[in-house]
């Protein structure tokens, strides 16, 4: 006999040849299957690498045997062979199937199903549409084609996906079994789930969300047959109680049933003959208003029946009402406001079935109509029909509306979408008499008219939901301007959104290049509604029909509506160029037109740039800006961090943000002599000046973060651009600071100082981009080392900060400018810049075992880069190094001290700060008792003023506002490393600890410690030293046991602060005045026990 591996390789060989009966083969495969269970696997590797082969290089004869060969082994029955529904989802169903490696390969695989679907058994079918196969967002096309050809075959064989049953066995090629039978057998196979198990079975769950149609008109009512109910409850009494707990059954169908039950019991004869409940009843208002909907629809032939439509009407609305839940009483209830989640709409399930008859007959009825009579001759039907939706029944459709428009659009088919729109303009007819709509985030707080809302529900992101807009757009405003011929065009703007036609304007525009072109007055064409309810609605004919309608054209003259430079941006912003509907290329040309040939020469008095460059790019600024704020707060799909506004869409805009500088750099003023750099500053830094200063000020958390939030866009924007924005084009002898240099040397001192994650330092990048526009404009000048050189000089006094940041990075910074620097010079570096390099190999030097380095002037560019260096060595080795600092110069360890104050304080506030909290309050716990042993004064660290031009002016601009403000608690945080002859040598150490406890104490109240608090788990590992209350408690104990020790000298300033801020520590001022009173001299000093 045999073997399973010898009969699937004869198999093989067999289905190799080119003639083959397949009749026979296929008795074979079901023979193979059910005698040799092992042939199962056997066959699975087969067919898959068939499955390889094919795809590798499109084989229609593979595919073709791989779908007969599983097709016929599925038949046998899941004891033989697999399902298909499984074999189907395995192959195809995840991102490893077969067809993820290519687009060719998708495109094969659809081809193939498609070219299979008029030959298809129902069944499988179904499969296909049930069970897709996973497809990349950016192919979603090809199988939302495939199942709209899957749908309409299934349509035409009469078989309705909704009624299929829960458990029907989707691989067998029998029969469709009737609804009716089908729902039977449901319940039996749920009730014998739920017997095992004990719960209700996730597919009876699942069925009462995603297929609720099938679920209520079939599976309830065959579940609900009326029955003598047994005297001990029955699994399917226990099912049914489970079901009403979960509130799957509605109230009243379980009354009824219930009902039913008690009356078969009165008579069980009826229950012999079994009597079914009526799946009508509970559904009944539903039913009496489709009926009613029925018959509006059949008078639609006639539309200016006015009388018979009136009462009509009036009917649909009682019975709406009832469907809805709603009492007569609620009849005469106002609605006021409308709250309405855009993002996750939510509806009843029985006020969603009543509103989608209510909009189904809406959409049916127009089209009806639309055949017999355009739309301003169909009379008024329409404007009574959307009245029915004003009263109780607003809040639902306007909800179901939010649904279909904004998270369905795509799939809605022509009427739907013509109808959606006509509806659209009546509801902006009657738009004094709606309540207004609360959409929530981002539009928070603010109400809008009902037309406005349908602006707000129409995106455009992607190619299905662009195609869409202009849909809608196209079907809204052909339809106003068919139905109102003779309306004002004032009126036709009230009833359509300023934005909905904005965005017509954008799309025509955008997506056919035809539009673009000057329209001459004999181009104008007439609008005809017939074209847009035919069955092969042409949509781009519609479109650019309307485009060139006389009637549009003079709408567009309307101030409110035409499409500003502003407007056009915001929408081209929300583009995701991954999913457009242009090409890369299309997408340039496209922006290279908008704004060169159309919006810049444009007046600003039609929303144009007067042809003014500057202004272009100061819009362009200011909205991606704007974008990126409202991105970055309200938008939760994606990683906004990475890219302007959470997605790629502004990558292009930011392209045409660079060329636009460019342009403007080659337009500098011809009267500038060649290397010779403008006066005035840069545009960009006046934008920023004037965002900065709209913003709230404070040290609240909303604040500081919505200012640390613009300053970071800032950054971002100019790393974008040349760097000549940093620094001017060139530089002269006299004058080496330029404009735009005082300008990005402000901004630094002023705001991006305080968004350094590293206190005392900017972030690598734009400390790159400087220094590269450093160079470039010190080589264009004749002595390119003296440039650098008087530069780097000016930024000691005005800038600080950016030679911290350059020591802090120079490891990676210096190879990038040695390159730039000796492709168009031989001679060494500059000597500033070597400065900088020799104080990096200073620290390098100092912490290594052996030697002894100098530093090198001046004396805080070297502590800082020692500092720097130190983050970045363990704890031992800086131990071991820092008796090293007994031989440097005083002001080498006081700027030391600061700088370890400021990685103190950051290691508070960043949490994955260089050094943690204990190594940063080691470090400077070393440096002061350096300081202490040689007894070198530290204290004017801690009171730092601007007029101090020796410490104050020239550190204030390194440290951020932050770590100035927290100085208080980097003071009491070393409480326990003063050593005790301090507080007696120094004259100014009582003031000084005085003023920063009440400014400690001051900053607690104000809620400004939390920043340094320690975060929850890591109490312990602190121990104790991150707790303002804990140090408040300690400083005020040191206080008290100091104030009594003190000579009279030491109080030289306290009396001036216990008048500004006494009040803060009552007791501790009354110990201050009596310590002033009491205090001894100089010969009564005697030797204080503090410590």
């Amino acid at each position: 006999m045999l073997s399973p591996e010898e009969l699937v390789g004869g198999l093989q060989e067999v289905l190799e040849t080119q003639e083959v009966n397949w009749q026979r083969v296929l008795s074979f495969v079901s023979a193979l299957v059910v005698c040799f269970p092992e042939a199962q696997q056997l066959l699975k590797d087969w067919v898959a690498r068939l499955m390889a082969q094919a795809f590798e290089s499109c084989q229609l004869d593979n595919m073709v045997t791989v779908f007969l060969v599983v097709r016929q082994a599925a038949l046998e029955g899941p004891s033989a062979f697999q399902s298909y529904a499984d074999w189907f989802k395995a192959s195809f169903g995840s991102a490893r199937g077969y067809h993820g490696c290519s687009k060719k390969a998708l495109v094969f695989l659809f081809k193939f199903l498609s070219d299979l679907v008029p030959f298809e058994s129902p069944r499988y079918l179904q499969v296909h549409i049930l069970h897709p196969p996973l497809v990349p967002s950016k192919y979603r096309s090809l199988l939302t084609d495939y199942i709209s050809l899957a749908k309409t075959r299934l349509a035409d064989l009469k078989v309705s996906i909704e009624n299929m049953g829960l458990y029907e066995d989707l691989s067998s090629a029998g029969d469709i079994t009737e609804p009716h039978s089908q729902a039977l057998q449901d319940v039996e196979k749920a009730i014998m789930v739920f017997e095992h198990t004990g719960k209700i079975p996730v597919t009876v769950m699942e069925a009462s969300i995603f297929r609720r149609p099938y679920y209520m008109s079939h599976f309830l009512p065959a579940l609900l047959t009326p029955r003598v109910l047994p005297k001990v409850p029955d699994s399917r009494v226990a099912f049914i109680e489970s079901l009403k707990r979960a509130d799957k059954i509605p109230r009243s169908l379980y009354s009824t049933y219930c009902q039913a039950c008690s009356t078969a019991e009165a008579k069980p004869e009826d229950a012999a003959l079994g009597v079914r409940a009526d799946p009508s009843c509970a559904e009944e208002p539903l039913g009496q208003l489709k009926a009613a909907l029925e018959e509006l629809r059949a008078s639609m032939t006639n539309p200016s029946q006015h009388d018979v439509i009136s009462a009509q009407v009036a009917v649909i609305s009682e019975r709406l009402r009832a469907a809805l839940g709603h009492s007569e009483d609620d009849s005469g209830v106002e609605i006021a406001k409308i709250q309405l989640s855009i993002d996750a709409p939510r509806l009843e399930p029985r006020e969603h079935t009543a509103v989608d008859l209510l909009l189904t007959s809406f959409c049916q009825n127009l089209m009806t109509a639309s055949s017999v009579a355009p739309p301003e001759r169909q009379g008024p039907w329409a404007t009574l029909f959307m009245r029915i939706t004003c009263g109780c029944a607003l809040p639902a459709v306007l909800t179901r509306l939010c649904q279909l428009l904004r998270h369905q659009g795509p799939s809605l088919s022509a009427p739907h979408i013509l109808g959606l729109g006509a509806l659209a303009v009546h509801l902006g007819e009657s738009r004094s008499a709606l309540p207004e709509v609360d959409v929530g985030p981002p539009a928070a707080t603010v109400y809008l008219p009902v037309p406005e809302l349908f602006e707000k529900l129409l995106t455009c992101r992607t190619r299905d939901s662009l195609l869409f807009c202009l849909k809608f757009c196209t079907a809204a405003i052909s339809y106003s301007l068919c139905k109102f011929p003779s309306q004002s065009l004032g009126i036709l703007c009230s009833y359509l959104s300023s934005g909905l036609i904005k965005k017509f304007q954008f799309l025509v525009l955008r997506l056919f290049p035809e539009a673009r072109q000057p329209l001459s007055q004999e181009n104008a064409a007439n609008l005809s509604w017939r074209p847009l309810y035919l069955p092969s609605t042409d949509w781009q004919r519609a479109a650019l029909s309307l485009w060139t309608h006389r009637a549009f054209r003079e709408l567009l003259k309307e101030e409110d509506v035409q499409l500003t430079y502003r407007d056009w941006l915001h929408l081209e912003l929300e583009i995701r160029p991954e999913v457009d509907a242009l090409s890369d290329t299309e997408r340039q040309d496209f922006h290279q037109w908008a704004i060169h040939e159309h919006f810049l020469p444009e007046p600003s008095a039609s929303g144009g740039c007067d042809g003014d460059l500057e202004t272009a790019c100061t819009i362009l600024v200011n909205v991606l800006m704007d974008f990126h704020q409202s991105s970055r707060i309200y938008d939760r799909s994606e990683n906004s961090d990475l890219v302007f506004g959470g997605h790629t869409g502004n990558e292009d805009i930011i392209s045409r943000l660079q060329e636009m500088a460019a342009d403007l750099e080659l337009q500098q003023d011809p009267s500038v002599p060649p290397g010779h750099a403008p006066s005035q500053g840069h545009f960009l830094y006046g934008i920023f000046r004037r965002r900065l200063q709209a913003l709230i000020s404070g040290w609240g958390v909303a604040a500081s973060l919505q200012r640390q939030r613009e300053l970071l866009m800032y950054k971002r924007i100019l790393l974008r651009l040349p760097s000549s924005i940093l620094c001017g084009s060139s530089f002269q002898a006299q004058q080496p600071i330029t404009a735009r240099c005082e300008q990005f040397f402000h901004l630094v001192n002023s705001e991006m100082r305080n968004i350094c994650p590293q206190g005392g330092a900017l972030t690598q990048d734009i400390t790159a981009h400087f220094f590269r526009g450093l160079l470039n404009a010190s080589l264009r000048s004749r002595d390119p080392s003296l440039m650098v050189d008087l530069m780097l000089a000016e930024c000691q006094m005005k800038c600080p900060l950016i030679l911290t940041s350059a020591l802090l990075w120079w490891p990676s910074l210096e190879p990038v400018l040695l390159c730039q620097w000796r492709r168009r010079c031989q001679s060494p570096l500059p000597r500033e810049l070597q400065r900088l390099r020799e104080g990096r190999q200073f620290a390098s030097d100092f912490l290594s075992p052996d030697a002894t380095p100098q530093a090198p002037n001046p004396a805080w560019l070297s502590a800082a880069a020692l500092y720097f260096a130190i983050q970045q060595v363990g704890e031992e080795n800086f131990r071991t190094q820092l008796k090293k600092l007994d031989c440097e110069r005083e002001e080498l360890l006081v700027f030391l001290f600061f700088f370890s104050l400021m990685g103190l304080l950051s290691s508070h506030l960043t949490p994955n700060s260089a050094l943690g909290p204990l190594k940063a309050l080691d470090v400077c716990a070393a440096v002061l008792e350096c300081l202490e042993k040689r007894k070198i004064s530290w204290l004017a660290l801690f009171q730092l003023t601007e007029s101090d031009t020796r410490l104050g002016r020239l550190l204030l601009h390194v440290a951020p506002d932050q770590h100035t403000r927290l100085l208080p608690f980097a003071f009491y945080s070393l409480l326990s490393t003063f050593h005790e002859d301090t507080a007696m040598r120094e004259e100014a150490f009582l003031s000084v600890a005085v003023d920063m406890y009440l400014k400690l104490v001051q900053l607690f109240v104000a809620g400004d410690t939390s920043t340094v608090s320690p975060p929850a788990g890591r109490g312990l590992e602190l121990q104790g030293q991150g707790n303002p209350v804990d140090l408040i408690t300690k400083a005020r104990l040191f206080l008290l046991q100091l104030i009594p020790q003190c000579p009279k000298k030491n109080y030289s300033h306290i009396t001036e602060l216990l008048a500004d801020r006494g009040h803060c520590d009552p007791e501790l001022s009354i110990a201050l005045r009596s310590g002033q009173q009491a205090a001894p001299g100089a010969d009564l000093y005697r030797e204080p026990h503090l410590f």
